[in-house]
């Protein structure tokens, strides 16, 4: 086994295909699956499962790509300190629901992180994909909400893919709307307050089912209901159309600016919000300084609700 090695199963882990990862790595692919085979002979067991939708891990490579990550980072820490050299490019992945404290948070990160190469990928996206790519090991960190009505469903989920899910924060639900709706003075909104105005809601694909949906009461029939796909047409839509989303509040300012306010919603339910990580992987340095800079823009946007 060999340092090479180890950096080939990552970077096959990442691109999800043996074609791309032989480009990223500037060699032959069929030297790639050479090497790749080599060392699951020696090891005696296979890692790496060739589907129509490209590659995905067992567990036992899952479980090997945990200690792999590990072994790489301490070596390029090692050569870094010793020899003098540039560390090797960095990667990390998050995968989340359209949470504007998850930007805020990445965006910490990059700022502080001090290295002249890396490749850093957000990813807001639906809530099955992002327990997928957490599962498949394509991020490490996850972030989605559990309350009452979804979490049996969700659980078994996270489950059956070897997931744990860690609480951030419990909030009450609020409605985003644009600062200049009528609805943006008030104290706190009904949901008869909202039924004039369009419900915007994040579509979930082949996957839209209530349990998976990124709002609360998805249940309730609204006579006007829009489906969007990213933040910056919600964003829009509150703004150009006077409509409202319900979340949990937490919004950056320092991002969105106050053209988008948050008014807390009146109805008896609760948001646990947190972060999903694969049980048989340990985070890594950057995941951990992640979930940390997570947990510090939480508090300073709950502060200012």
């Amino acid at each position: 086994m060999t340092l090479q090695q180890l950096k080939y199963v990552i970077e096959v882990a990442r691109s999800r295909s043996i074609s791309k990862a032989a480009q990223n790595l500037f060699i032959s692919q069929p030297s790639l699956s050479n090497a790749l085979k080599e060392l699951e002979n020696e090891l005696g067991i296979v890692m790496f499962i060739r589907t129509n939708k490209g590659i995905t891990m067992t567990p036992e490579g899952v479980e090997f790509l945990g200690y792999a990550r590990q072994v790489v980072e301490q070596a390029d820490l090692l050569e870094n300190r010793y020899a003098g050299a540039q560390s090797t490019q960095q990667h990390f992945s998050v995968s989340s629901q359209h949470y504007a404290f998850a930007v805020s948070a990445f965006v910490r990160l990059l700022k502080n992180y001090d290295r002249e190469e890396y490749e850093f990928s957000l990813r807001e996206t639906k809530t099955y994909e992002i327990i997928e790519d957490v599962k498949n090991l394509h991020s490490e960190i996850g972030i989605l909400y559990l309350n009452d009505f979804n979490e049996k469903v969700i659980s078994k989920f996270l489950r059956e893919g070897n997931l744990l899910f860690h609480e951030l924060f419990t909030a009450t639900p609020h409605v985003f709307i644009s600062s200049g709706n009528p609805l943006a003075k008030q104290e706190y909104v009904t949901l008869n307050d909202l039924l004039p105005y369009p419900y915007l809601s994040f579509e979930q694909g082949d996957y839209n089912s209530f349990y998976f949906s990124e709002e609360i009461l998805s249940t309730i029939s609204r006579p006007k209901n829009i489906h969007v796909s990213d933040r910056a047409t919600l964003f829009n839509l509150l703004i150009g159309l006077n409509g409202y989303t319900i979340s949990t509040g937490v919004i950056s300012r320092e991002l969105n600016g106050s053209d988008i306010v948050s008014v807390p919603l009146h109805v008896d339910e609760e948001i646990r919000v947190g972060y999903i990580t694969h049980k048989n992987v340990k985070n890594s340095p950057l995941a951990n300084i992640y979930i940390e800079y997570l947990k510090d823009t939480i508090v300073e946007e709950q502060a200012l609700l």
